[in-house]
Order: C-alpha cells, then sequence, then structure tokens
C-alpha cells in the first residue's frame, strides 16, 4: 500500500499568549501542499518504521504504538518513508506522516482525532488535508471550502529550525495577542476563506506573528522573503515556524517562471490548496 503525506503550509499564523500548560493559542489557516512524503507499507514479523536519511525516532513511529496501545489488532506492519518535505523547515512534514499512520486505522480505532492531537498540535488538521481554519494549540479543526487554484514556491534553507526554539524566542521578544483579537481574527478568516476565493484575494490576513522570532534566530529568512517579492510574488510568508519562506502565485506556471529567476538549488514549486 503506499500512502501520500502532504506538506502543510500556514497561510496565516497568529499567535496567542502561553498557556499555563505551556502551549500557546493559536489561529491559523492551514493548506495542503502538492509536496508530500510517500509511505510504503507492507505485512512484516514485527511493526517497523523507517525512514532513510533522517535519524532518531519520528512521529509515524509513535502513531503507530498509540494504534497498538489503544488496541488496533492489524498484523504488524512495515512502513518506510520516503521524505521529499524538507525535515524541521515549518511545513509539517513528521505530522503528515503520523496523521497517515493513524489514517490506516480509520475506522476499527475510536479517537483518532484524540490520538492524533497527543502527538502534536499540527497532527489533527492532517487527518484529513484541507484548508482549514485552526484554533486553541492545533487540536481545533474548522474544515473550509477548497481554494481557487493556486501554487507555491518554496525556499526551505536547509530546515533544521526548531519548533520550540521559535516558540521561546517569541515568548522573550514579549509576542503575543489577547483572546478577543484573535477571536476577531478568526472571524475575518473564515470569511474571506469561506468562499472558496484563492488566498491572494485577502493578503492582508497572511501575516505570521512568528516571523520575527524565526528571523531573530535565523536572519536569512528576511532575505528569502525579500527575494521571493522581487521574483514577483503577490503574497511572500514564513510557514510555521520557519525557515521555509513561501511565495503565493496564481499559477504553476508563474511559479516556475520566478523560480527559474531565483536560481536557487533548493526551490521547490508545487500546486497549493488541495491534496497530492
Amino acid at each position: 500500500m503506499l500512502l501520500q503525506a502532504p506538506a502543510k503550509l500556514n497561510l496565516c499564523l497568529y499567535l496567542g499568549r502561553p498557556r499555563a500548560d505551556g502551549l500557546h493559542e493559536l489561529c491559523s489557516l492551514f493548506e495542503p501542499l502538492g509536496l508530500a512524503d510517500l509511505l510504503r507499507v507492507e505485512p512484516a514479523a514485527a511493526d517497523r518504521v523507517e525512514c532513510p536519511g533522517v535519524e532518531g525516532e519520528n512521529l509515524a513511529a509513535r502513531a503507530l504504538a498509540a494504534l497498538r496501545e489503544r488496541g488496533w489488532e492489524r498484523q504488524p506492519l512495515r512502513i518506510e518513508i520516503e521524505k521529499r518535505v524538507p525535515v524541521a523547515a515549518g511545513l509539517g512534514g513528521g505530522s503528515g506522516d503520523a496523521a497517515a499512520v493513524l489514517r490506516l486505522a480509520r475506522g476499527e480505532v475510536a479517537g483518532l482525532a484524540e490520538l492524533a492531537a497527543g502527538l502534536g498540535a499540527d497532527v489533527p488538521s492532517q487527518l484529513d488535508p484541507a484548508l482549514a481554519l485552526v484554533r486553541s494549540a492545533g487540536e481545533a479543526v474548522e474544515p473550509l471550502p477548497e481554494p481557487a487554484p493556486h501554487a507555491a514556491l518554496l525556499l526551505p534553507d536547509g530546515g533544521g529550525l526548531s519548533t520550540a526554539a521559535v516558540f521561546a524566542e517569541a515568548d522573550r521578544l514579549g509576542l503575543g495577542r489577547d483572546a478577543a483579537e484573535l477571536e476577531e481574527l478568526a472571524a475575518q478568516l473564515r470569511e474571506a476563506a469561506g468562499s472558496g476565493a484563492s488566498p491572494l484575494s485577502y493578503p492582508e490576513l497572511l501575516v505570521n506573528d512568528l516571523e520575527p522570532a524565526a528571523r531573530s534566530l535565523r536572519p536569512a529568512i528576511g532575505e528569502a522573503l525579500g527575494r521571493l517579492r522581487g521574483a514577483g510574488a503577490p503574497v511572500a510568508v514564513l510557514s510555521g515556524s520557519g525557515p521555509t519562506a513561501v511565495g503565493l502565485f496564481a499559477d504553476l506556471a508563474a511559479a516556475r517562471a520566478a523560480a527559474a529567476a531565483l536560481g536557487r538549488e533548493d526551490a521547490i514549486v508545487c500546486a497549493a490548496g488541495s491534496a497530492p
């Protein structure tokens, strides 16, 4: 069996204050990208998750273990992950892999959303990759209509930026909005995206509050965003906690032309707004 685990793009990310549990309230628009990891699933003598080229435990292995703890009785599986989504790049690659594993047990194990929330803030939204308004610390997911076609040009800058470090830097900088402001922003995003419009039609809402913190830790992010705008991107945003800078374009042809103009070997062009 072959599964695809699409990357996710934070079209915007509004940051709230830290909660008592150490997490932050968030208000974000997530959308899937045409860029996806590939998971090969086959019977085995014992459960095993492999991700060649990526060291350490991954969320997909934790997802499979969580299913077994819930009593999932399907035969042991070997899952090999072909990484196509850059690691630690703010694109939710590990979360997407975990969600793909959880989907294997849909209809067989109750409470998948709860399991997803226990694995990580980005996992619940990836159980059904689609445009969604994401609230709380990531576990509140409100599906929205599929947006009009558009494309993305990604500049991952090698990945490797720690989410925890970016949030800690945001706290150090005193970033964060109050609850009433997050509620108002959620209403604006729901109205803007609720008609299925392209995100390019509401650029004023495409803001990432983590950008100052990420740029403090990785100054090259600012340069990448500037280069995307210089190459003609109508909108350039930081995805998640970074370091991936993303330019949004009306179509793949425009995104490819901008990528050619930039001449960066790490540039990735893909469709945006729907899972592959």
